[in-house]
This record gives C-alpha cells, sequence and structure tokens, in this order.
C-alpha cells in the first residue's frame, strides 16, 4: 500500500510542519538518495575546492608553456605568460575558470609582492633619493592630469578623468576601485568604470611588452629602466613584470618604485573624497578604514625590515625568490586571460579617450624626467 506523504515524512524523520515538495518522495530510493547527496555537509568541502580547479588548471597549463618557451628560447617568462594569455584569452570565457583566474590574479599577485619583500632593504629604498621621488611625483601628477584632459576633450565628465587619471598614476584598477568607491554610481556609470578597467588593462598589457623594448633602446642602464616602468606602467603585476623582462635589477628596482605609487593611494584617494564630496553611503566608513594600506603592502614592508635589520638566510632567500617570480608568472597569465579584448569593437572609441590621454602623458613625462634623472 502507498502510504501517505506524513507517514513518508515520519519515516525520513522530517517534521510535519515542514513543507515538503511531493516529488521527493516518488519513490523510497530517490529519496534517500537525495538525502544523501543535497547533505549541506558534504557537498560543501567538494565545491569549494572544485571551482578552483578549471581556472588553476588553464592558467598553470599555459604558465608552465610560458616558463618551457623562455627557457629553451630566450624570451622573459613573464612576457611569454602575457603573450599567451591573451591571446588564448577565448578559453577564459567559460564561466567555470573564473573563479581560480581571479584567485590567481589577486591573491597570487599579492602573496608574491609580499616575498619580494625578502630582495629589497631599506638601504635600497633610501638609495633612490629625493630628486627621483620628486620626478615619480611629477609623473603621477601628469598622468592625472592627462586623464582630466583626455575626459574634457572627449566631452565626458570630470568623474571620468579623475577615474582614469587617478587609476594610471597610482596603482590601476585596484585605485580605480577605490577611486570608484568614492566617485559612486550616481556621478559616473558602471559601464563607464567597467570600460576604464578594460582600457587600463589593455594599456598596461600593452605597456609591459613596449616599455622595456623602449627603454633597451633608449639606452637605458637596468636602474633607469625599472624607474621608468615602475613609475608609468598602471597595474603593480604589469609594472614588476615589465621591470623583471628587463633584467631581475630593473625588476626589483620597478618593485620598488610602483610600490611608492601604490603607498601613495591613502592619500590620493583622501585628496580626491576631499574634493569631490564624500557620498552618504561611504561617510559611514572610519576614516581609517578607508585609508587603511593593502594587507600586501603591509606584508611587503614587514619582510623588508627584517631583511633590512637581519641577515636571511641564502637558500630561504632564494626559495622566497623563486616562489615570488612563479606567483608573478602565474598572475599575469591569469590577468591576460580575464582582459576583455571583444569589448574595445562594441564601445566607443570616446569612452578610452582618459585612459589613452592619462597614459600618454604619464609615458611622455615619465621618458623625459628618467633621461635628465638617470642619464643627463
Amino acid at each position: 500500500m502507498a502510504e501517505t506523504m506524513q507517514e513518508g515524512a515520519a519515516r525520513h524523520g522530517v517534521d510535519d510542519r515542514t513543507v515538503i515538495d511531493p516529488e521527493f518522495f516518488s519513490g523510497d530510493l530517490f529519496g534517500e538518495l537525495g538525502l544523501v547527496e543535497e547533505t549541506p555537509e558534504r557537498r560543501r568541502p567538494r565545491i569549494a575546492l572544485g571551482r578552483y580547479i578549471p581556472g588553476l588548471g588553464l592558467c598553470g597549463t599555459i604558465a608552465i608553456a610560458a616558463t618551457w618557451l623562455s627557457e629553451h628560447y630566450g624570451p622573459p617568462a613573464i612576457l611569454m605568460a602575457l603573450l599567451m594569455g591573451l591571446a588564448l584569452n577565448f578559453a577564459a570565457l567559460d564561466a567555470r575558470t573564473h573563479t581560480g583566474l581571479d584567485l590567481v590574479a589577486r591573491l597570487g599577485l599579492r602573496i608574491g609582492i609580499v616575498l619580494i619583500g625578502f630582495q629589497v632593504t631599506a638601504a635600497q629604498i633610501v638609495a633612490i633619493g629625493l630628486v627621483p621621488f620628486l620626478a615619480l611625483l611629477g609623473i603621477m601628477a601628469a598622468a592625472f592630469a592627462g586623464g582630466m584632459a583626455g575626459a574634457r576633450l572627449s566631452g565626458q565628465s570630470r568623474y571620468a578623468g579623475i577615474l582614469a587619471g587617478g587609476a594610471t598614476s597610482i596603482c590601476g584598477a585596484s585605485a580605480a576601485l577605490a577611486l570608484y568607491g568614492v566617485i559612486g554610481r550616481d556621478r559616473l556609470t558602471q559601464a563607464q568604470f567597467a570600460l576604464t578597467l578594460v582600457g587600463i588593462a589593455m594599456a598596461s598589457a600593452l605597456a609591459m611588452t613596449a616599455y622595456p623594448v623602449l627603454a633597451a633602446q633608449l639606452g637605458f642602464d637596468d636602474r633607469a629602466a625599472g624607474f621608468l616602468i615602475g613609475a608609468s606602467v598602471h597595474d603593480v603585476a604589469q609594472a614588476i613584470g615589465g621591470g623583471y623582462s628587463y633584467s631581475d635589477a630593473a625588476g626589483v628596482e620597478a618593485t620598488i618604485v610602483k610600490l611608492a605609487r601604490v603607498a601613495l593611494l591613502a592619500p590620493a584617494v583622501l585628496v580626491v573624497s576631499l574634493w569631490i564630496g564624500q557620498r552618504p553611503q561611504v561617510e559611514e566608513q572610519s576614516l581609517i578604514r578607508r585609508l587603511a594600506p593593502p594587507w600586501f603592502i603591509a606584508g611587503f614592508v614587514a619582510l623588508l625590515v627584517i631583511n633590512s635589520l637581519i641577515a636571511v638566510p641564502q637558500p630561504l632567500a632564494g626559495s622566497a625568490s623563486m616562489t615570488a617570480k612563479a606567483l608573478l608568472v602565474l598572475a599575469v597569465t591569469a590577468t591576460a586571460l580575464r582582459s576583455r579584448t571583444d569589448l574595445i569593437v562594441q564601445l566607443g572609441w570616446r569612452a578610452f579617450m582618459p585612459v589613452l590621454s592619462a597614459t600618454l602623458a604619464s609615458f611622455l613625462v615619465a621618458v623625459t624626467l628618467t633621461y635628465f634623472v638617470f642619464v643627463g
């Protein structure tokens, strides 16, 4: 005899007050399998780990291939990873790869930056000197002014110029996110914000490829090339990658200069918020929380201090260096795979003008000041 729904619920340990799907008890076997398969405690670990595998597998495969090409044919591994990632970014259209790629592009990059702290000392930062630091501030100001000018010439609002100029002058997408939190969607559309991120990613990828070559053609030494790349490439991963594609010494210099720009994110956001006025949603957060530096910058500084105060064992420093380079290769690969090159065809050229003008202004002023500071 077929049992009633209430009897079936009681036999399965379900309270009769619970809303029950009749199809759930269409058969004892299927009902029991459903109870087993839908148990959250059993499913959660598999989902939590499995969702990263497609992206990590795709990114790791390309990174290994890029490293192999670098070891056998000579070009820098990071440069090969960037080019291969851009060429194969159609593979990242599968949404299952996004979680793993985003993990590598964000967490992997930040851990890599922290580990680079073992390669830098306080003496090296002081060695940058007052004049190069002032030159860096001039380059950042030029990038910001270029973004504002591009927005004005293309008929866009000043907020588009602030977003593009600030992101270009400081640290790319991270700065864009911080600045957009102050500007808000009521002042600047999400479409313009997304397009700014795409433009920054494309400009950074191009700069990472072209700037080391241009620095070599101009006859810049490692320090000058590292300063040029670190002072003018937008995103952290591309700036560091471009520096290391020139040489290890240029990579360290580019890292120091780039992180000096990142350290200026907090005062830059504060100045912008005071200039345009805070939104009510942002005002609810404490000032200290809004201006707190990213955790990976704090980690980088911590390891830098340790490396400056004590002699780090060479095996530990060497392992940290190898791990940092591997993570940067993976981060650049993931960033390239996630670059939406197809959006350029869909969106108008005017929306790219603030990023383009900010990039050109940053590069021209950077080349000029680098030449006078380090060569002339």
